[in-house]
């Protein structure tokens, strides 16, 4: 069974790394590809998210890495024959906010989506988190 692990990936996270490794455990092949949210300002160049994507499937066989520029996601699901579509969600905030976009991708395309907790140790770490914590890194305390 083939699944999408989509996203805007501004910037990979650990997160993210670990539940692509676990979604290719748990899937014949796995496609994680870089969506476009109208909602959302990239900070990073779609090249360089791609970059990082492929660096983090390094060594997973069977994922695959792309983009995604316009139309629904069911719409990228129906032509790459897709049928499963995994999120991982770190709390109930994330998981509230999630399904009702699984819920449309049900009813618009019969897509499911498989929801995989975060890991504990990771759960706290948000591309938000991160972005911010590499702005100030070289800063004076």
């Amino acid at each position: 069974m083939r699944a999408l692990f989509p996203g805007s990936f501004d910037p990979v996270t650990p997160g993210h790394q670990d539940v692509l490794r676990r979604a290719s455990l748990l899937f014949d092949e796995v496609v994680v590809c870089v969506m476009f949210n109208a909602n959302k300002t990239g900070r990073f160049p779609v090249t360089e998210r791609l970059e990082r994507l492929r660096a983090a499937a390094d060594g997973l066989g069977n994922v695959t890495v792309d983009s995604h520029t316009g139309g629904l996601l069911v719409d990228y699901c129906r032509g790459a024959g897709i049928d499963v579509v995994v999120r991982g969600v770190r709390d109930a905030k994330d998981l509230d906010y999630e399904m009702p976009m699984a819920r449309m991708n049900h009813e618009l395309a019969g897509v499911e989506t498989f929801f995989l907790p975060a890991d504990p140790a990771l759960a706290h770490v948000s591309s938000s988190l991160v972005t911010a914590m590499g702005r100030h890194a070289g800063s004076d305390k």
